[in-house]
């Protein structure tokens, strides 16, 4: 997230900036914990010369920041590139995202589940937050629709320290056909650690927190992912944002995060070109993109926020990884 939206920061400026002044980032580390996202959301308020945030990269910092933002008396906008959680929707007027919620990402593994990989029972370990349940709830439901049946569906926390139990029971149970990670990373490397020594070969998707476990190698090869953005989106302008990044970044290509605090930058330039620096103008511009101002054409697609701060035009994407990298299936 940082590196791209540095990289949007440094192109912007080079082309004069937003309204002849030049951006500045400002970065602050919220650790993934509420308590921190809290602090960090107070200092970022209290700072007039802050007039947007990009991020908190995930739902549960985002929920508890988004507190601090949308109250008092000069409230300010937050755009998260990656927060997905369908909860966060409307929280308040102050919140947008670039990227699709699990609302969308569950049922389109679903449907990846029962169509491509014929899976008919499926089991589920997901992380107990909210990422997690909103990306079991959604698989659930829609697999459900389509005639399939959620054998297991198991909780784990970070401190989890073996998931084996509950691969050995589904193995029990008599086999899935496929397992879902609605998992955050080190748990989806544990699990497919123990699953390789149990010698499960099940089919494994997973969400769009499994993304960086591509470069596991081995360890994660043949791993589906859902993803809002994958870095080989054939569009021209994706293709340009691709090869900058590799040249900021030497042997580096950018995730969803990245594309989408790209977006999210290049968005808010465009805010204050065309409303003004202020936290106020700039929010009620961002309400209207998409509803009487036009979409906003960005690497991961057409951004058109609906009245919830949502994309709900956005497509969930699943990618596959093949040789340390997460790229398309063709026809998926």
């Amino acid at each position: 997230m940082l590196r791209a939206a540095q990289l949007a920061v440094d192109q912007i400026n080079a082309r004069g900036g937003a309204r002849g002044r030049p951006l500045k980032l400002k970065a602050v580390d919220d650790s993934g914990s509420e308590n921190t996202a809290l602090r960090v959301a107070e200092q970022l308020y209290a700072d007039p010369a802050v007039v947007a945030v990009v991020g908190h990269l995930s739902s549960d910092p985002s929920k508890a920041a988004l507190r601090v933002y949308g109250a008092g008396r000069t409230p300010l906008v937050m755009v998260s590139p990656s927060a997905s959680n369908p909860d966060l929707a409307g929280i308040n007027p102050y919140f947008f995202r670039i990227c699709p919620s699990d609302v969308q990402h569950g049922p389109q593994l679903a449907r990846f589940a029962w169509q491509t990989l014929a899976a008919r029972r499926a089991g589920i370990i997901y992380v107990n937050n909210e990422y997690g349940r909103g990306v079991r709830r959604a698989f659930d439901g829609e697999f459900a629709r389509l005639g399939g049946a959620v054998v297991e569906a198991d909780p784990y926390v970070p401190e989890t320290r073996s998931l084996e139990p509950y691969l050995s029971r589904m193995r029990q149970r008599g086999a899935v056909d496929v397992l879902v990670l609605a998992a955050e990373r080190p748990g989806a490397e544990l699990a497919l650690r123990e699953m390789q020594a149990l010698k499960l070969s099940w089919p494994v998707i997973g969400g769009d927190a499994l993304t960086g476990i591509e470069a596991d190698g081995a360890l994660a090869e043949g791993v589906h992912v859902s993803s809002a953005y994958l870095p080989d989106r054939p569009e021209d302008r994706n293709v340009t944002f691709v090869a900058d990044y590799a040249r900021a970044y030497p042997g580096q290509r950018p995730d969803h995060r990245g594309a989408g605090a790209y977006d999210a930058v290049h968005l808010l330039a465009r805010a204050i070109a065309e409303a003004g620096a202020g936290r106020q103008a700039i929010r009620d511009y961002l309400a209207k993109v998409g509803r009487g101002k036009p979409p906003f054409e960005g690497v991961t697609g057409t951004v058109a926020f609906d009245t919830n701060g949502d994309v709900p035009g956005k497509q969930v994407v699943i990618g596959v990884i093949r040789g340390g990298r997460l790229v398309s299936e063709s026809g998926h």
